[in-house]
């Protein structure tokens, strides 16, 4: 179903990144400092929910399709199937390059999308806790940025691979401000230092996975999806 009204469509993207930029900032500032202890499954329910949210909205301007799903989907359990076989070696993982994929060809809300239901569905595996919500927002919040940069991350290739580099970066930036905050209960600029020294490992482990992967998937994976996207009009 597509909307008559242009205004209508402004309407729900604005109604789209008050989800994604207003109240799932919110719900984790409520998961850290007021849900703390076991109701961090109320939490991840409602993380969920919102990123589900994210793509309801999406498909009410008429941007989605059945084919556009089936492909989020796939490219979501691609993903998804990459962390577990890659689980022995820590912080190699194709997760992000997957949710970039997603996002530059299939849009901005699709990448988040993927991103969220990457971190959550595999997390089934790895195990759920307090720290699945905050997975969800990064992820989503990576997929969702290749979208809006996909112009230029498709036509260049070492700038894909910059982005992939410093979205591993900010990935393991992000997480520990949940590492501090959730374990503390407020956020030390000391602790949180403490806790990127202790990190660094994990956060070049994760920049080199993006940029191996991003080579190594990306323009094979591109085309196929060129070619889909062609076929069924999707937008």
């Amino acid at each position: 179903m597509k909307d008559a009204s242009p205004r209508a469509r402004r309407v729900r993207r604005v109604l789209t990144y008050v989800l994604i930029f207003a109240l799932f900032p919110i719900l984790l500032f409520v998961g850290a400092h007021v849900l703390v202890g076991s109701h961090y499954y109320a939490v991840m329910s409602v993380a969920a929910a919102l990123s589900v949210g994210v793509f309801i909205l999406n498909f009410e301007r008429g941007d989605a399709t059945a084919e556009k799903l089936m492909m989020i989907a796939v490219l979501t359990a691609l993903g998804v199937v990459g962390r577990i076989v890659f689980e022995p070696i820590p912080g190699f993982k194709p997760v992000s390059a997957m949710v970039i994929i997603t996002g530059m060809y299939l849009g901005a809300d699709a990448g988040f999308m993927a991103g969220a239901m990457s971190a959550l569905i595999s997390n089934f595996f790895f195990s759920q806790g307090p720290w699945t919500p905050f997975q969800m927002f990064v992820w989503g919040l990576i997929g969702f940025f290749a979208g809006v940069l996909a112009p230029i991350l498709k036509k260049r290739l070492w700038l894909l691979c910059v982005y992939g580099a410093l979205s591993g970066v900010a990935f393991s930036l992000m997480m520990d401000v949940f590492t501090v905050t959730w374990y503390s209960g407020t956020f030390s600029f000391s602790a949180y230092l403490t806790a990127l020294a202790a990190a660094i490992w994990f956060t070049v482990s994760y920049a080199v996975s993006n940029v191996v992967f991003l080579l190594l998937l990306a323009r094979p994976i591109g085309k196929r999806l060129d070619r889909l996207i062609v076929k069924y009009g999707i937008r």
